[in-house]
């Protein structure tokens, strides 16, 4: 049920955010742009001057990019709280987005075009699956992963990360400099069909193997050894997942840059409602990203007239509290950290 009233929510705020900008157009105007291009004859088209071009030219590619970003964040912050045990691992918190936008600003400032198209993507992979393998490796002792372990941890990848992004900053010119000043930032200005093509396939394989891990990360949740005694190659589980939050995360970083939080807040607000089971909290984590992300970012460039707010910065202001909360309780819960 929750499910089904997540995705409602996701189609009713893109059509919502499609109408909405300095060219208004009204929801069935917006629906009725789409029939028309699925060969339906029905619904009305925009009635503003240039209002199609408006929709599919610039608004459609940002509200769908926006989405996937979503979708993927959401999902990644379930998948990546359920592999590591611990409800504070989030792909901004702990450094994987940092790292990802490192590889993509790598790619960027150096003019790497191995891959075509998906060079920037590829990067951004490669960046998010070292630095998730490196927090894996360094935040987890005895088979279990101490919080203010993974904090610190967090904070030294973000503090290496700024510090290459600042390299980069140095090395390149002044294209180079907003580039990477627009990575940091996080905004989904420069949206096109191209990025969407790019990113969707790459969140959609994320979110499908995410959910077919699902039973298997809930057996996870008992313990490492009762998972074991079940069945679970723990060891190959945790491996498939640190890829799959790269691919999911890298996804969302490659034509967006950092927005962070998505991954910590939208997981916490479904297990309050569906509880930890990651059957459900997968694919609710991706449905509610993409509502939070495509409404965060309507805010975003409307809030101020002609100007745009970053969407990085945004999700922060709502992110940062929603941190610092969550840290409290664990640490309620766990009596302290020493």
């Amino acid at each position: 049920m929750l499910i089904v009233a997540l995705a409602v929510a996701v189609v009713v705020v893109c059509v919502v955010a499609a109408g909405s900008g300095q060219v208004p157009i009204a929801p069935s105007e917006v629906v009725g742009s789409i029939l028309h291009r699925l060969g339906l004859d029905v619904g009305p088209l925009p009635a503003v001057a240039q209002g199609e071009n408006a929709l599919w030219v610039v608004r459609f590619p940002r509200v769908v990019l926006a989405a996937i970003v979503g979708a993927a964040l959401g999902s990644a912050g379930a998948l990546m709280q359920g592999v590591f045990g611990n409800p504070l691992a989030e792909p901004g918190v702990i450094g994987v987005s940092s790292g990802a936008a490192v590889g993509a600003a790598s790619a960027i400032v150096f003019g790497a075009s191995l891959f075509g198209p998906w060079t920037v993507a590829a990067a951004a992979f490669a960046g998010g699956l070292i630095t998730t393998a490196a927090v894996y490796a360094m935040s987890r002792s005895g088979g279990r992963t101490e919080v203010v372990t993974l904090v610190l941890t967090g904070v030294a990848v973000n503090a290496t990360a700024g510090a290459l992004l600042g390299l980069l900053m140095f090395l390149t010119d002044d294209d180079g400099v907003r580039a990477i000043a627009f990575w940091q930032l996080g905004s989904l200005a420069s949206a096109n069909w191209a990025a969407v093509a790019v990113a969707g396939p790459c969140a959609v394989a994320g979110v499908t193997v995410a959910v077919l891990l699902a039973r298997r990360l809930d057996l996870l949740a008992l313990g490492e050894r009762p998972a074991r005694h079940l069945g679970v190659d723990t060891e190959r589980l945790r491996r498939t997942a640190i890829v799959v939050v790269a691919l999911l995360t890298a996804s969302a970083v490659a034509f967006t840059g950092i927005i962070a939080f998505i991954g910590l807040v939208v997981p916490h607000l479904v297990r309050m409602v569906a509880g930890p089971g990651h059957r459900v909290l997968i694919p609710a984590g991706a449905l509610g990203g993409a509502v939070v992300v495509v409404l965060g970012d309507l805010l975003a460039r409307t809030l101020l007239e002609y100007q745009e707010l970053p969407l990085g910065v945004l999700t922060a202001v709502v992110g940062g509290p929603c941190f610092f909360w969550l840290l409290r309780r664990t640490r309620a819960r766990a009596g302290g950290w020493g």
